[in-house]
């Protein structure tokens, strides 16, 4: 019986595992504070594609800065325009990010589901899919071209 308690029990981060999530959590607020605030159409601070830059094709993560900065500005439908994937990073995003925030104040985070191997390849197909979609100049793909 007490074997059972022992294994139901939450495991507890130490001081540095902790220390560390606080680091997460104030970079994805920094990051997510620049992007905010800066104008990735308009500020030459953020990194430009090199995919696109050298080829001329667009990766999965193409728009993805812009996205973001219409999605914290409240325009949903340009945030999907610039990437359609922009609803599952962001959720993504925010699991992580609440994940990371309990397990600075708790000691114990929540289930990360996306670490799980069958979510990655299920991830990585899709970007793979979206990815080659994007980049088919024929009408109804052209509009997933950011």
């Amino acid at each position: 019986m007490q074997r059972e308690a022992e294994i139901t029990r939450p495991i507890y981060s130490s001081f540095s595992e902790r220390l560390l999530a606080a680091g997460g959590v104030l970079s994805l607020v920094g990051g997510s504070a620049m992007v905010a605030y800066f104008d990735p159409n308009k500020a030459n601070l953020f990194p430009v594609c090199p995919l696109f830059t050298l080829t001329g094709f667009a990766c999965p993560g193409c728009g993805l800065t812009r996205g973001f900065h219409a999605l914290f500005h409240g325009d949903i439908v340009t945030a999907i325009d610039f990437n359609a994937m922009v609803p599952i990073w962001a959720v993504i995003i925010a699991w992580v990010f609440v994940s990371l925030l309990l397990l600075t104040v708790r000691g114990a985070g929540l289930k990360m589901w996306p670490t799980n191997p069958r979510f990655l390849w299920v991830m990585m197909i899709g970007m793979v899919i979206f990815g080659v979609l994007r980049n088919i100049p024929v009408y109804p793909l052209t509009i997933l071209f950011p």
